[in-house]
């Protein structure tokens, strides 16, 4: 290695190598700790941190400190896969910090959603939100509601538990579901999610299904973009020949179980 090489260079790449072995989320040393550890100021670990974090390998959570930040985790559309179940296909850690667990009336949107067929008589429904992380950073803030008569779903465990797995075992699996995918920036949900108003959000507005076709679930779930994707499958068809939606045919809001 070159002597004249600055200093924080030279620590950048072992804290490059250090990276390979690190996980996504992992939480990575302060600029002290670095900084005691290389013998250095902490302006020039610093350096290093910061050239790091310009290449998207850590993300400096404010208050909390840095962690490493891999590919953005990415479901596949066409699934109907809970948060829980796939952050541990991923080999991560989920849990929740709840931020609303009651019964309330219904707003029009989720009376539509899981009443249809009422018309004029108020609604109520079991309202649950929450804060989704993975390995305790967090990625989305879940709001999800459910009819009134599903309010033993509150007594579940919401901080590490599954609610999927909560209606499966009531004998009301998730069956089929429908997606519908917008953006928009944190705003208000910034601070909960540990990042800038600005930040890129992707916005998905799930409704679900039970077994017999009665509506069970109708969620909207907003992920932070650099922590989370959607994948999606398609068909190229030619001209004036779409596919059916049942080909897959870029069709990203229908989700078969």
């Amino acid at each position: 290695m070159a002597a004249s090489q600055p200093l924080y260079e030279r620590i950048e790449k072992q804290l490059r190598r250090r990276l390979e072995g690190a996980g996504d989320g992992d939480p990575f040393p302060s600029e002290s700790r670095l900084a005691q550890e290389f013998g250095v100021s902490r302006m020039t670990a610093r350096a290093a941190l910061v050239r790091l974090e310009r290449d998207g390998l850590l993300e400096r959570v404010p208050g909390r400190g840095s962690f490493v930040r891999q590919a953005a985790a990415a479901r596949p559309v066409g699934t109907l896969l809970s948060f829980h179940d796939q952050a541990r296909a991923l080999g991560k850690t989920p849990r929740s910090r709840v931020l609303e667990a009651a019964v309330r009336p219904a707003s029009r949107q989720e009376a539509a959603a899981l009443y249809p067929a009422l018309t004029t008589q108020p609604a109520s429904v079991v309202a649950i939100s929450r804060v989704r992380l993975f390995n305790d950073l967090p990625v989305a803030i879940e709001r999800a509601t459910f009819p009134a008569t599903l309010d033993a779903l509150l007594t579940a465990d919401l901080e590490t538990g599954s609610l999927h797995q909560t209606l499966r075992r009531a004998g009301l699996p998730p069956t089929l579901g429908s997606s519908i995918l917008t953006a928009r920036t944190a705003d208000d949900d910034a601070r909960e999610l540990d990042v800038d108003r600005t930040t890129p959000m992707l916005v998905e507005t799930r409704s679900i299904i039970d077994q017999q076709g009665n509506p069970l679930e109708y969620t909207i779930s907003s992920y932070v973009a650099h922590r989370y994707a959607l994948k999606v499958d398609f068909s190229v068809s030619a001209p004036g020949n779409p596919p059916h939606p049942a080909d897959g045919g870029g069709d990203a809001v229908r989700r078969p179980a």
